[in-house]
């Protein structure tokens, strides 16, 4: 949702708080005192455990096993979908003014970088589910990789489409795991989302500078991804209504300059410290709301570097 007030040209994206609890316990082992037990793993969960079957048959990787990078030497360089969200039926959720805008610079980021590029505009949720659908059952053999950004209204574990909410995890990238879309299998995934993830606000602080190719091996389903949210669990993902948002503005940057010279990671610590430093919410007409800062959070499941590569 979105609260307007005084806020000039300034708007975020809404939804609930967020927190979180940890503890640490000492290592203990398994078996009377002094015995000498083989090693194995156990997991760190309580109650029921659902076994995930092994696909048949193997997926193909085009990288070697212990490569740095991902082979981004494919015919084609990938499948790029933007889901923009503009306009909504759900109550309380306002239009998002500047999210054209957004999308636009990011098609055309996105194709300077070789990409294949699809734009959707505000599509109900059984339309999003027929495209997700569509495309995770598309062949990317001769592709590098996967991309996929979503622009909308958010909260913590939820993005709206046109006419309610999904949860990401099962819609969307849930659908290309290596299990289930085998010819991504090994190759990077990455997802953009432009959402808030919660209604905290970040007041910042202030600071002062002081001077083999036969060989066969598994690997999780859930690896290579990446999932970039424009801000953190429960918090504010701020965006102009003239410019666009925060964080789009801020990565179509950073692909449009390092695109090609420095691998995807370092260009998103980049994004994380433009949006940190060089934006700042100016809305004098509510104190609450101004002088806010933001901070992207990514997810990394990638297991190489990816840097993309001029296509001849």
């Amino acid at each position: 949702m979105e609260k307007n007030g005084n806020t000039e040209n300034l708007q975020y994206e809404n939804g609930n708080s967020f927190t979180s609890n940890c503890s640490t316990q000492t290592t203990q082992f398994d078996g009377l005192t002094g015995s000498q037990q083989p090693s194995h793993d156990t997991a760190d969960a309580f109650g029921s455990l659902f076994k995930s079957a092994p696909r048949p048959g193997y997926g193909i990787s085009s990288t070697d096993k212990d490569a740095w990078y991902y082979n981004m030497h494919h015919k084609y360089r990938g499948k790029a979908i933007i889901f923009n969200h503009e306009n909504f039926q759900v109550r309380d959720l306002k239009s998002r003014a500047g999210t054209g805008l957004d999308c636009i610079n990011l098609e055309v980021s996105l194709k300077n970088l070789g990409f294949d590029v699809t734009p959707y505009v505000d599509l109900t949720l059984a339309e999003l589910d027929r495209k997700l659908d569509y495309w995770a059952k598309e062949d990317y053999t001769n592709y590098d990789c996967l991309l996929m950004a979503i622009l909308s209204h958010g909260e913590q574990g939820i993005i709206y489409a046109k006419d309610g909410a999904y949860k990401p995890e099962d819609n969307l990238w849930g659908r290309f795991t290596g299990d289930k879309c085998v010819t991504l299998a090994g190759k990077p995934k990455l997802f953009f989302i432009q959402a808030c993830q919660g209604d905290r606000l970040d007041g910042g602080v202030q600071l002062r500078t002081q001077v083999d190719g036969s060989s066969s091996f598994k690997i999780p389903v859930y690896a290579d991804f990446l999932i970039a949210y424009s801000t953190i669990p429960g918090f504010y993902s701020w965006r102009n209504t003239q410019k666009g948002s925060w964080f789009m503005q801020a990565l179509c940057d950073a692909f449009n300059k390092y695109g090609y010279q420095l691998d995807l990671l370092t260009i998103l610590t980049f994004v994380n410290r433009q949006v940190a430093i060089d934006y700042e919410s100016n809305v004098p007409g509510a104190v609450q709301m101004h002088q806010q800062k933001q901070i992207p959070c990514i997810t990394s499941m990638l297991t190489r570097l990816v840097k993309f590569e001029k296509k001849n």
